[in-house]
C-alpha cells in the first residue's frame, strides 16, 4: 500500500463534508497589478493585530520614530510586536475603534507621519541556509510577523511548535472566499518572493514534502508559480477545485492529504503544518530584506469604489482615506463597509478604523450587489445548514442552545469546531443569521472558561501557601522541640536540673514565709509617730480656737505702695525712651535731661504726699467713722488717677503725626504751648489754695475749729506766695531762651505736641492732690459716718467736674494751632512777642487776685469765738473767688496771642527750644509749691 506521500506525488486529491458554490466575483478586484495606497496624515496602531497578548508600550507621546521601529516588545511566543509603518512623530497612546465584530475600542499608538519615510536600521539574515532555524524563527517574531490569511495567530509560535513533529508543510494559496483577490494578484505580481519565502520556511522545519495548494480558478498565479519553483525545491504546485471553503486549514489538510484534524486540535496534531501566501512572503522580506510587518495587500472591491484593485496599505492606515482615495461612492439608502468577504466579513460601525495584520479586503457593496438581510423567520428544520456545513456539525442545535444560553449544551455539539465560514446562513432559507449565535455564544462561553481559569489559578496559589504556612510552622516546632531536649539533655549532664529545682523552692518558701509574719513596729518609730499626731490634732483645735486677724487694711496698703511702684516704673521708662530720642542733638540731650530730672522731682514727691495718708490710715484702723472717711479718701484718689491715667493716654497719640510740619507751624506751636504750661501751673496753683486742707482726719478729735480756720488761711497765703515766686522766676528766665542754637523744625513741633500732653498731665495731677483731701472731716469734732459718706459723695463730685472743665479748656487750646497752615516765620516772631506780653499781663491779674485773696483771711485770727461753720462757710467762698479771678486771667491770656503777627523775625528752632525751657520751669514752679502745700500740711 502506498503511503500518503506517494499517493500526494500521484495526484490524489480527498474532499470534505458539505460546501458551497457561491458568486465569487473576483473579476472585480484581479484585473489590475497590485499598487501603493501611500501615506496618509495619520496612522492608528492598534498593539492587539493577532491571537495573543498584547506587548509592552516602548515609546512615549512626543518621541520621534522611523520606519520599521518597534513600538512595542514582548518575550511570550504569543506576544508579537508593533513597528512604524513609516517615520513620524508619536503623537497620542489612547482609546480608538479596532476592525472587531464588536466594535470595540482598544489602546492604539497614533503616529503623524512626516512624509520622509526614513527607515531605521535593518538586520538581514541573506545567508539564511547557514542559519540555525531557532535564530530564524526568533527574528520572525522580532519582526512582528502573524497569520495574513485571516486568524493571525503568531507565525513563530506555529513554526516553534511544528520542529520535528510534522512531515508535511502546505502553502495555503487557495483563497476560497467570495471577492478576494489579494493572495492572487500577490502571486501573480511577486511569486518569486513568494517561493523564496516557502524556501526559508522549508529550511526551518525540514519537512519531507511541501504543497502549495491553489484552486482552480486562479490560472496565471498557477503559472506564475510554476515558473519560479526548481526542481530541487521539492515543491509541489497542486490544483484543487474550487468549492468554498476549501481554503479553511482543517478543510485543505483534508483536501491534500486525507488526514482528518481532530476536534478542538490543529493541523500539526496529524503532522502537518500550514501557513498562508502572503505570510510567506512577509517572512521573504523579514529575513532577506529586513524589513518588518509594516504593510500588506488590501483588496478593494465592490461596486461602490470607483477604482477597485488590490493596494500595498500601511498598518494603520484609516479606512476613510482608502475610501476617499480611491473613489467610493456609498449608497444612499444603505450605505456599508465591510472588512472581509461576502460571507465571513463584518460591517464596520464607521469608517475611521485602521487596516490590522489580518485585514485582506474592503467591501463596498450596493444594495442590489449584496442584499440585506430584512429579517429572521423561525427555523423550519430543512437541514440545508447541516447539509452543507464544512465541520459536519448541527447548526439548527448549535443556533437553539446558543439563543437558549445554554452554553454547555453548546459545547456539547462542538460549537468550537464551527469555523464561522458562513455557508449554513448562506443558504438558510429563513434568513437566520446563525454565525452572529455562534459567535456571541463562542465569546460568553471564552470569557467563562477565562473566569474558570483565573479561579482555579487563586485556589493553587491559596492552597500553595496554606502549605507553606503549615509546612513552615510544623519546622518551626519542630526545631523548638529539638532545642528544648537538647537543653534538657545538657542541663541533665551538668547537674543543672537539680540546681534550678533547689532554687525555685527556695523562692517558695520566702514568699510563704512573707505571708505569714506580720511587719514588727520599733518602739522608738511608734513614740514619733504618736508625738507628730499630738501635734497636728493640737494644732488643728488651737486653729479652730483663735480667731485670724483681720489684714484687709494692711493688703490694702501693699497693694497701693505696689501700684505707686509700677507707675513709677512707667515714668521711667517713658522718661528713658524720650531721652533716648532726642540723644542725637547736644540740646535736645539737655532739654531731655531737665524733662527727666523734673519726673523724677514729680515721682518722689507723689510718694511723700502719699506715705502720710496712709500712715494716717493705719493709726486710725480702730475708729469706724475715720475709716470711712479715709476708705471714702482712698476710693476718690483711686478713680481721679485711672480718669487722669486715661486722658493722659489719649493726649498722647497725636504727637505721631506730626511729622512733617512748617517751620512757621513749629514757631506758632511753641507759642500755644508755653502758654498753655503757664495756665496749667496757675490752675494748680488756684486749686492747691482753695482747697488746701490738713489731710491727717486722725487728729481732728481734739482741735478747735477756730484753730483750723485760722491755720488754713495762712497755708493758703503761703502757697500763694510761693506760686508767685515761682512764676517770677519763670519770667525772668523764659525770654534769653529764644537766644539758643539752631533746632529741626520737625522736632520742635515734636516736642511741642509733648509739652501740650505733659502740661495737661500736670494739671491733672495736681488738681487730684488737691481733691484727695477730705475738706469736711477737718471741720468736725465728732465726725459722723452718715456724714462723713456724704462728704465723701459730694467731694467726688467736684473731683470729676474739676477735671472735665481741665479737659474742656485743654481741647478748646489745641484746636487753633492746626488752622495755621501758612505762618510767616517774621510772624511767628510777633506772636511770640506778643505771647510774652500776654503772660505778662496774666501774671499781674493772677497777682493782684492773689493778693485780694490773702487779704481776706487775716481778720479770722481776731476772732475768737467764731462759729465753725460759718469759717467753713467763709474758706469756701474765698477759695471760689481765688477760682474766678484765675479763670478770668487765663481767659485773658488766651485771647491775647492770635491777633499779633507783625513783629520782628524770630528764629522758629530757637523759639521750640524756649517753649521747652518754659515747660521745664513750670513744672518745677508747681513741685516746689506741692513742696511747700506739704510742708505747711506737716506744720
Amino acid at each position: 500500500m502506498l503511503s500518503i506521500i506517494e499517493q500526494i506525488k500521484q495526484g490524489k486529491l480527498w474532499d470534505f463534508h458539505g460546501g458551497i458554490h457561491p458568486a465569487e466575483n473576483k473579476d472585480l478586484s484581479n484585473k489590475s497589478p497590485i499598487v501603493n495606497a501611500g501615506i496618509p496624515q495619520e496612522l492608528v496602531l492598534p498593539l492587539k493585530q493577532h491571537i495573543g497578548s498584547k506587548g509592552d508600550i516602548i515609546v512615549a507621546v512626543g518621541d520621534k520614530v522611523q520606519k520599521g521601529q518597534p513600538l512595542t516588545q514582548g518575550d511570550i511566543a504569543m506576544c508579537v510586536p508593533v513597528h512604524a509603518p513609516t517615520s513620524g512623530t508619536i503623537t497620542a497612546i489612547e482609546q480608538r475603534t479596532t476592525a472587531h465584530p464588536s466594535g470595540l475600542s482598544d489602546l492604539c499608538i497614533v503616529i503623524a507621519p512626516d512624509q520622509q519615510d526614513t527607515w531605521c536600521d535593518k538586520t538581514t539574515y541573506a545567508d539564511y541556509e547557514d542559519r540555525d532555524p531557532a535564530e530564524l524563527i526568533d527574528a520572525i517574531r522580532l519582526n512582528g510577523i502573524a497569520g495574513l490569511g485571516g486568524a493571525g495567530f503568531p507565525t513563530a509560535r506555529k513554526l516553534q511548535g511544528g520542529l520535528g513533529n510534522v512531515d508535511i508543510l502546505i502553502i495555503n494559496a487557495a483563497e476560497c472566499e467570495p471577492y478576494i483577490t489579494a493572495d492572487d494578484r500577490l502571486m501573480r505580481d511577486y511569486a518569486e518572493e513568494v517561493i523564496e519565502g516557502v524556501r526559508i520556511l522549508r529550511h526551518i522545519i525540514s519537512p519531507k514534502l511541501t504543497i502549495i495548494g491553489i484552486e482552480d480558478n486562479k490560472p496565471e498565479a498557477i503559472q506564475a508559480l510554476e515558473q519560479h519553483v526548481k526542481e530541487d525545491d521539492n515543491i509541489l504546485i497542486r490544483v484543487v477545485p474550487t468549492k468554498y471553503p476549501s481554503g479553511s486549514s482543517k478543510q485543505l489538510v483534508k483536501i491534500l492529504t486525507g488526514r482528518e484534524v481532530p476536534s478542538q486540535s490543529r493541523s500539526t496534531s496529524v503532522g502537518v503544518i500550514m501557513q498562508n501566501v502572503g505570510t510567506a512572503f512577509a517572512i521573504k522580506r523579514a529575513i532577506i530584506d529586513g524589513e518588518p510587518l509594516i504593510e500588506r495587500v488590501v483588496t478593494l472591491t465592490g461596486e461602490a469604489f470607483k477604482e477597485r484593485g488590490n493596494v500595498f496599505a500601511m498598518l494603520g492606515t484609516p479606512i476613510a482615506y482608502l475610501l476617499d482615495k480611491f473613489g467610493y461612492k456609498a449608497d444612499k439608502k444603505h450605505p456599508r463597509v465591510i472588512i472581509g468577504g461576502s460571507l465571513m466579513g463584518f460591517t464596520l460601525p464607521h469608517s475611521n478604523v485602521p487596516i490590522t495584520k489580518m485585514t485582506n479586503c474592503i467591501l463596498a457593496p450596493k444594495r442590489k450587489e449584496l442584499p440585506l438581510h430584512t429579517y429572521e423567520m423561525a427555523c423550519i428544520r430543512c437541514s440545508a445548514c447541516a447539509d452543507v456545513c464544512p465541520s459536519s456539525l448541527l447548526p439548527q442545535q448549535l443556533q437553539w442552545y446558543a439563543k437558549d444560553q445554554n452554553y454547555e449544551k453548546c459545547e456539547e455539539y462542538n460549537l468550537q469546531d464551527c469555523i464561522e465560514c458562513g455557508a449554513c446562513a448562506y443558504v438558510c432559507p429563513s434568513e437566520i443569521p446563525l454565525v452572529q449565535y455562534y459567535r456571541q455564544a463562542k465569546a460568553e462561553i471564552w470569557a467563562r472558561s477565562q473566569d474558570e481559569i483565573n479561579a482555579e489559578r487563586a485556589r493553587q496559589r491559596f492552597e500553595a501557601k496554606q502549605a507553606r504556612m503549615d509546612r513552615d510552622k510544623a519546622e518551626r516546632e519542630n526545631r523548638f522541640k529539638k532545642a528544648a531536649e537538647t537543653r534538657r539533655e545538657e542541663m541533665a549532664k551538668t547537674g543543672g536540673d537539680d540546681a534550678v529545682a533547689a532554687a525555685i523552692a527556695r523562692v517558695k518558701a520566702k514568699q510563704a514565709a512573707a505571708q505569714n509574719e506580720k511587719p514588727e513596729v520599733k518602739p522608738a518609730v511608734a513614740a514619733a509617730i504618736a508625738a507628730a499626731k499630738a501635734k497636728q490634732a493640737a494644732s488643728a483645735q488651737g486653729a479652730t480656737s483663735e480667731t485670724l486677724p483681720d489684714n484687709s487694711e494692711m493688703a490694702k496698703l501693699r497693694e497701693e505702695r505696689k501700684r505707686q511702684a509700677r507707675e513709677r516704673k512707667a515714668e521711667k521708662e517713658a522718661g528713658e525712651s524720650t531721652t533716648s530720642a532726642s540723644s542725637n542733638d547736644s540740646k535736645k540731650d539737655a532739654v531731655a535731661a531737665a524733662i527727666a530730672r523734673a519726673k523724677a522731682k514729680k515721682a518722689q514727691q507723689a510718694s511723700e504726699q502719699k506715705a502720710p495718708v496712709a500712715d494716717s490710715v493705719v493709726e486710725n484702723a480702730e475708729v469706724d467713722p475715720k475709716k470711712a472717711a479715709i476708705t471714702a479718701a482712698v476710693a476718690r484718689a483711686k478713680a481721679k488717677k485711672e480718669a487722669q491715667q486715661a486722658q493722659s493716654e489719649s493726649t498722647s497719640e497725636p504727637v505721631a503725626e506730626t511729622e512733617t510740619v512748617d517751620p512757621k507751624k513749629a514757631a506758632v506751636a511753641a507759642a500755644v504751648a508755653r502758654a498753655k504750661a503757664r495756665k496749667a501751673a496757675q490752675q494748680a496753683q488756684a486749686q492747691a489754695q482753695s482747697e488746701i486742707t490738713p489731710e491727717p482726719v486722725a487728729e481732728t478729735e481734739d482741735v478747735d475749729p477756730k484753730k483750723a480756720a485760722v491755720a488754713a488761711a495762712v497755708a493758703r497765703a503761703k502757697a500763694r506766695k510761693a506760686a508767685q515766686q515761682a512764676e517770677a522766676q519763670s519770667e525772668t528766665t523764659s525770654e534769653p531762651a529764644a537766644e539758643t542754637e539752631t533746632v529741626d523744625p520737625k522736632k520742635a513741633t515734636v516736642a511741642a505736641a509733648v509739652a501740650r500732653a505733659k502740661a495737661r498731665k500736670a494739671a491733672q495731677q495736681a488738681q487730684a492732690q488737691s481733691e484727695t483731701t477730705p475738706e469736711p472731716v477737718a471741720e468736725t469734732e465728732a465726725v459722723d459716718p452718715k456724714k462723713a459718706a456724704v462728704a465723701a459723695a459730694v467731694a467726688r463730685a467736684k473731683a470729676r467736674k474739676a477735671a472735665q472743665q481741665a479737659e474742656a479748656q485743654s481741647e478748646t487750646t489745641s484746636e487753633p494751632v492746626a488752622e495755621t497752615d501758612d505762618v510767616d516765620p517774621k510772624k511767628a516772631a510777633v506772636a511770640a512777642v506778643a505771647a510774652a506780653v500776654a503772660r505778662a499781663k496774666a501774671r499781674k491779674a493772677a497777682q493782684q487776685a492773689q493778693a485780694q485773696s490773702e487779704t481776706t483771711p487775716e481778720p479770722v485770727t481776731e476772732t475768737d469765738d467764731v462759729d465753725p461753720k460759718k469759717a467753713a462757710v467763709a474758706a469756701a467762698v474765698a477759695r471760689a473767688k481765688a477760682r474766678k479771678a484765675a479763670q478770668q486771667a487765663e481767659a485773658q491770656s488766651e485771647t491775647t496771642p492770635e491777633p499779633v503777627a507783625e513783629t520782628e523775625a524770630v528764629d522758629p528752632k530757637k523759639a521750640a527750644v524756649a517753649a521747652a525751657v518754659a515747660r521745664a520751669k513750670a513744672r518745677k514752679a508747681a513741685q516746689q509749691a506741692a513742696k511747700e502745700q506739704q510742708n505747711i500740711e506737716e506744720d
